[in-house]
Parts: C-alpha cells; sequence; structure tokens
C-alpha cells in the first residue's frame, strides 16, 4: 500500500467526487431487463442434469432461498452498479446464511464467513450489498414491517462501516491475529438473546465428524458405509466414477497439505465414498463426501471429508479471471487469506480423467449459523451486524481498509444508501423469484420440490 495513513484516507475521501455515497442507492427494478432462467440455465449446463431440478426446488421454496442460489444473478446486476475501484478479497456471495460459528484446529470456536466458493478479489462495495440485501429479503419473508427491514439493513450497513474504522487502528499483525470469538459474540447480543447464541453454540459442538458418520453411515456386514438417498447420496459404485480414480484424486490433495497435517492425514485409510448434494446455490456440481478410518479407536476413528466441485467464480466475468490457474486453490487462498483460522484439511485437487476442479475440507467440523428465518427483529439486527463485522474484518485483512474508512467516513451517508438499494433489490428478487415459479409451472425448467 503505497502513501502514507493520511494520503490513502485523503484518497479515499477524494473518491467521494467520482463515486458519490448516495449514488451506492442506485437499483432500478424496472430496469433489471435480464431473463434470471437463462443464467440458472447456463449455469445448469455445466452441472450434474439429475440433480438440477433439485436446486430449481429448493430455490422455488421462498424469496430468500432462491436469494441464496442466485448469487450468479446478483453479480450481473452488481456489475451495473457504482463501484470506486477499491478491491479486497471478496466473499462473492457474503448473504447472511453464508456466516456461522466453528472451531479452529486448536478447538476454539469462532464466527467468521464460512463459504468462499464464489471468493475472488473484487469491489468491497458488492459484498456490503449482498449482505444487506439478504437481511432485507430474509426480514421481508419473516413478515416485518419497511421501517423494521430498514432498520435491520442500516444496522448491518453502519456496523460495517465502525468496524472497518476500527481495524485501520490496527497494526498489521495485530488485525490478522484479531478473530471474532465466542465470548465476543455472546457479548454482541442483548441479554435476553444470549441463550438462543449459547444454545446455538451448542448445537454447533454436535455437529461434528462423529455425528456425520452416524447420521451418513451404517454397519453393513461389519463395515462402515454411506447409506445411500438417491439422487441425495449415491454411492461411488452407482456412478460414472471408480475407486483408482479417486485415490489418485487423493493423492494430490494430500500434497497440498502442510507437512505436519499430511503427517496426521497419513493415518487414515479411505473406507467409503458417495456423492452428496449440498447447499441450494451448490446443487448440481460434483460434491462428494469421504470416509476414512484412523487407527486409535476401538469404537472408531473417523475422519469425514467433503470433496467440492469448484468452478469459476460468479464474478469472475465483470472483474476478470482468477490469477490462480486452480479454481480449488482459489477457493481455498481466498478462504485462507479471509479467515481468521481455517480447517486444518483444507486443501484442493483435481480429477484424473475429466479435469474437474475440487478443494476439500472436513464435513462437519463442529460447525453452526444462526436461522435469520427464525429470528425476530431485533434478533436478526444484531445477527446481521455481527455478520457485517465479520465482512469488515475480511475486508481490512485483505484491501487497504484506510482508504476504504476514508472513503465511507463519519456520517451515515453511506449506510442510508445501502438501505435504499436493498429495499430495490428485494423487489427484484421477489420478481425474479416469481419467474422461477413461472418457468418451472410452464414446464421450461423441471423442479424436484421435495428434495
Amino acid at each position: 500500500m503505497e502513501g502514507t495513513r493520511e494520503d490513502r484516507a485523503s484518497a479515499g475521501r477524494a473518491l467521494r467526487k467520482e463515486v458519490p455515497r448516495t449514488g451506492h442507492a442506485a437499483w432500478d427494478p424496472a430496469s433489471a431487463t435480464r431473463d434470471p432462467i437463462n443464467v440458472l440455465e447456463d449455469q445448469g449446463a455445466s452441472r450434474i442434469a439429475e440433480l438440477v431440478p433439485v436446486r430449481h426446488g429448493r430455490m422455488a421454496s421462498s424469496p430468500f432461498a432462491f436469494f441464496r442460489g442466485a448469487a450468479a444473478v446478483m453479480a450481473l446486476d452488481l456489475a451495473s452498479t457504482p463501484a470506486t475501484g477499491l478491491r479486497v478479497q471478496a466473499c462473492g456471495d457474503a448473504h447472511v446464511s453464508n456466516f456461522g460459528e466453528f472451531a479452529t484446529p486448536e478447538r476454539n470456536m469462532m464466527f467468521d464467513i464460512n463459504d468462499f466458493d464464489e471468493t475472488l478479489p473484487g469491489p468491497w462495495e458488492w459484498d456490503v450489498k449482498r449482505l444487506c440485501a439478504s437481511l432485507q429479503v430474509a426480514a421481508l419473508q419473516n413478515g416485518f414491517s419497511p421501517e423494521e427491514c430498514e432498520r435491520i439493513v442500516l444496522g448491518a450497513a453502519r456496523s460495517y462501516r465502525e468496524r472497518l474504522a476500527g481495524y485501520t487502528s490496527m497494526r498489521t499483525l495485530e488485525l490478522f491475529y484479531d478473530r471474532i470469538s465466542i465470548k465476543d459474540v455472546i457479548a454482541h447480543f442483548p441479554p435476553e438473546y444470549r441463550p438462543l447464541v449459547k444454545r446455538d453454540v451448542k448445537k454447533a459442538h454436535r455437529k461434528n465428524h462423529l455425528r456425520a458418520v452416524a447420521k451418513l453411515t451404517r454397519n453393513l456386514d461389519g463395515r462402515v458405509r454411506f447409506v445411500e438417498d438417491p439422487p441425495l447420496i449415491v454411492r461411488l459404485e452407482n456412478t460414472e466414477f471408480a475407486m483408482a480414480e479417486v485415490m489418485s484424486m487423493i493423492d494430490n490433495y494430500r500434497l497440498t497439505l502442510a507437512d505436519d497435517r499430511r503427517s496426521v492425514f497419513d493415518r487414515f485409510d479411505l473406507v467409503d465414498v458417495a456423492r452428496k448434494v449440498v447447499g441450494v446455490g451448490s446443487v448440481g456440481t460434483h460434491c462428494w463426501i469421504a470416509l476414512l478410518e484412523g487407527p486409535n479407536h476401538p469404537a472408531g476413528d473417523p475422519l469425514v471429508l467433503q470433496v467440492k466441485e469448484a468452478q469459476a467464480s460468479v464474478l469472475e466475468p465483470y472483474v476478470g479471471e482468477s490469477p490462480l490457474e486452480h479454481h480449488g486453490l482459489r477457493v481455498v487462498s481466498g478462504q485462507r487469506l479471509t479467515q481468521a483460522s481455517s480447517d486444518m484439511f483444507l486443501g484442493w485437487s483435481e480429477g484424473p480423467r475429466t479435469g474437474r476442479q475440487y478443494y476439500v475440507r472436513q464435513l462437519w467440523d463442529t460447525k453452526g449459523q444462526g436461522d435469520p428465518m427464525a429470528m425476530d427483529v431485533n434478533n436478526l439486527a444484531h445477527y446481521g451486524s455481527l455478520c457485517a463485522w465479520a465482512l469488515a474484518r475480511a475486508h481490512a485483512r485483505t484491501g487497504d481498509a484506510v482508504e476504504i474508512a476514508g472513503y465511507l467516513g463519519t456520517s451515515d451517508t453511506f449506510e442510508r444508501a445501502i438501505a435504499v438499494f436493498s429495499a430495490r433489490y428485494a423487489i427484484t428478487n421477489e420478481r425474479d423469484y416469481r419467474s422461477l415459479l413461472a418457468a418451472i409451472k410452464s414446464g421450461r425448467v423441471e423442479a424436484r420440490m421435495d428434495a
């Protein structure tokens, strides 16, 4: 970063002339003439055909579910909105359900962004707008009034601005050591909501590899194997792939681990593999779960890995290709840059026959999150500002926080513009959601509604 601290802050303030902060309100629902179904169909062309209807069905369940799956649609829209030109390692899909609690390798619980499929260097504004628009959509679906929706979005945007400003006072190493601990999370909420936070943390503690094994496997003839639930879970032998290909992928993956992690990984043997549908937006990509067994416990010593296909980021058409030639590496690198601490088995690999690129992590490693659809107004307002805190921290680590903070200033001008944008974009999202329902009804797209 060139220039003194004051030079960078001054440069940020100067950007207001080129890109007024009030300009971030700009979005006209009537101008969104693109066909969202075309975007979904284009994505579906590279996915497993029998699973595309599952994706459509999940997105059709609600406006918020549609929003979750429509990152590519919103990326297209965001490309036409004002931006300062300041870049960070963008999440690319920073909606409210892509944040949560998880355990570090040291077994400390923390709160952070937890999805990086779309990560790429890009405009910081796009992450803020996707987060705040997701809060607006969730709040509307919860039946909150326009005034309540605005309060939730304003609180998140304000939290982003104020937390980012706070990070400008940190030394570089302090910033990279900083993390949002569970104690911080509990203290962030008013006393009446702290029992709910503690409940979510307890649920996260229970969502670990042992529970994954208990839920997803059965003992068949003395051997632990994944239980099929087609098309959501399909054993390897019932797909087009062979175990030899999986072993080749595993060998490539282990080389991406640090020496100490590789030594731990080498204690495990591969037991079983299955294809597993996950999420909403990711449905239809190639995603696998692998059961491995270690030597050290008479009742089982399991490790469950998720091997998830990494395609090009939805941001790529608008910000340029990733400087990294492997999309699995793109995801891993973006996650490590952004998160305070990442999964100890995070790595990447490539399919030997198909050339598909993957990243690898533990399936469940003490992970949890709040459910925005089950929150009242005040709870969602505090949760939204918590997510914005994590986003500000990620952007401060990977961009010039001083310059961005200089641009944002100390007034509420930016957050009020974001509140207007979010209200307007929620109208577009509702219209796009209705377009999907109409496409399903007309037979243009197929949807499996029960998956």
